[in-house]
């Protein structure tokens, strides 16, 4: 049997093929495009490589033209973390010599030798593909969005606290169009004082606000002329300014945002799972497209329901040694995932009876918030690997009749 492991770069890649007893029996280096794809695909087929047997690879991404090329077909292709390849190079040399073609042909090895440790990627449909490049760009999106909102409350805490305290009734504070609105037309605190009620108004109904403008603008009119503490007025102009380049950040970040939540909307829907993942309490939309983005609909990516719940992280793992043994969180897991399920089981205390007595009970018994939400998160993945596995809806009775009954 023939082996591959092809060492990844920006512009070039060094394959390696090595045979059942490691000697390496070809090695080429490709460019990385449609002309270096075909060499590689050539020098497979040249070494056995066929639609019903092909050549497992070993490559440390799984993201990219070349992979896509490498999935076409039933080949197996093993994403190896770098670190892990790190630790196999050292078995075969201890003078810490590292070399591309050298990498290439540890990858190589690695299959070879261990390939069973291994997990190739999954088989997923196009559908769950797209709707995970979808839902993890919107997550960064979110991300991105909170950090340059942080940014931005920071800056306006050192010479605008006007603007924090007007904005703050308002869900979302500085990401609501209207704040946005408000800092372009008084980039200052002395410029916001000159605002009339008017503008003020114009300002509200610019970023789209239908009801209360009358109100909310006398009340913002009050606010930006109260009593504040503020930076000399050179300085003052030269913070606004540096405010409005941060701002025009923010209005990005909230334009991504947006549109890439819509294109969810439209795209998660559409997959045989959504209907399943929705019916579970506290999944939306948003939650979950991240979850099935993370998980897939490759039924066999997963042997058991403790598989999916280690890789989410939500189930503890236990450290022993010798004498000494403890049981704690896991560290090593999909952090997307674990960030999701976090989200889920706070919003399905609200939505489901069941979870907030399950979570109750977890307190109850010594646990710490958020081991208690881990704790129900747990819960709620092995409930989802029996529906998908099933093809059931979540049902409350079932899933919690032990809690409910408590609780009653």
């Amino acid at each position: 049997m023939i082996y591959c492991g092809i060492d990844w770069a920006e512009r070039t890649h060094d394959v390696a093929l090595v045979d059942d007893t490691g000697q390496l029996v070809a090695k080429r280096h490709i460019t990385d495009d449609a002309a270096g794809y075909r060499i590689l695909l050539d020098l497979l087929a040249e070494y056995g490589d066929t639609e019903d047997a092909p050549i497992p690879v070993a490559i440390e991404t799984s993201r990219g033209l070349l992979v896509a090329v490498l999935r076409t077909g039933k080949r197996q292709v093993f994403a190896i973390n770098p670190m892990a390849a790190a630790r196999y190079r050292d078995r075969h040399s201890v003078s810490r010599k590292k070399s591309d073609p050298g990498d290439a042909l540890v990858l190589a090895n690695i299959l070879r030798t261990d390939m069973h440790a291994h997990r190739s990627l999954p088989n997923d449909s196009d559908l769950a593909r797209a709707v995970a490049v979808l839902a993890r760009a919107q997550q960064d999106a979110t991300w991105n969005r909170q950090q340059i909102s942080n940014q931005l409350r920071s800056l306006l805490r050192e010479y605008y606290p006007s603007a924090l305290v007007a904005f703050e009734p308002w869900k979302n504070g500085l990401c609501r169009p209207e704040s946005r609105e408000l800092l372009k037309a008084a980039p200052t605190p002395a410029r916001a004082a000159r605002l009339t009620r008017t503008q003020l108004q114009a300002a509200l109904k610019r970023a789209g606000r239908k009801r209360g403008i009358e109100a909310e603008a006398e009340r913002l009119r009050e606010v930006f002329r109260g009593d504040f503490a503020h930076q000399p007025p050179l300085v003052e102009d030269a913070l606004g300014k540096q405010m409005l380049a941060l701002l025009v950040q923010l209005e990005a970040a909230c334009t991504a945002t947006d549109d890439l939540a819509k294109a969810v909307e439209e795209a998660f829907p559409q997959h045989p799972d959504a209907e399943i993942l929705l019916s579970f309490p506290g999944l939306g939309v948003q939650l979950g497209a991240r979850v099935l983005a993370e998980i897939g609909d490759d039924r066999a990516r997963f042997a058991d329901a403790r598989g999916l719940k280690a890789y989410a992280g939500s189930s503890p793992i236990t450290r022993a040694s010798g004498k000494k043994s403890s049981i704690t969180r896991r560290w090593v897991k999909n952090d997307r995932l674990n960030h999701a399920g976090y989200l889920w089981a706070f919003a399905s205390l609200r939505g489901s009876s069941g979870a907030m007595a399950h979570y109750r009970h977890r307190r109850e018994v010594g646990d710490w918030h958020a081991a208690a939400q881990r704790n129900l998160f747990n819960r709620m993945l092995g409930m989802l690997y029996h529906c998908l596995r099933t093809g059931e809806l979540f049902d409350e009775q079932t899933a919690f009749s032990v809690e409910l009954a408590a609780a009653a």
